[in-house]
């Protein structure tokens, strides 16, 4: 659900006083707790350092991230793949593919540095 219009965008107060009045080249990484807060126009260029729960992930903001919320690019789960039978048969595949691809294209440099 979006915010009411008579409200305004939510802006983190205490992240706006870190980066007013500066330039992103003269802050390196900011680093902040809230996610929830939207970027601001004003936010454009700097680096922030947005906790997912863990540790702080960098976020280089761009004018497309205007209107966003920091949280939204600074995942707080991380997908390691789905497992079992099935997913090992395909990773052996690509493997073996892998190697076949390396294996002519060694064959294939050789026979023209012989034909030389």
């Amino acid at each position: 659900m979006s915010r009411s219009l008579k409200k305004g965008p939510y802006v983190d107060v205490k992240l706006m006083k870190k980066i007013s009045g500066k330039k992103p080249s003269d802050i390196s990484v900011v680093k902040t707790w809230a996610r929830a807060s939207q970027i601001a126009p004003d936010m454009v260029g700097f680096t922030f350092g947005v906790h997912n729960g863990k540790q702080h992930v960098e976020v280089f903001v761009t004018e497309d991230m205007v209107g966003h919320r920091l949280g939204e690019f600074s995942p707080t789960k991380k997908f390691i793949r789905h497992g079992g039978k099935m997913q090992k048969e395909l990773e052996q595949k690509r493997q073996q593919a892998e190697i076949s691809a390396a294996k002519a294209a060694k064959e294939s440099t050789t026979a023209k540095v012989g034909k030389k």
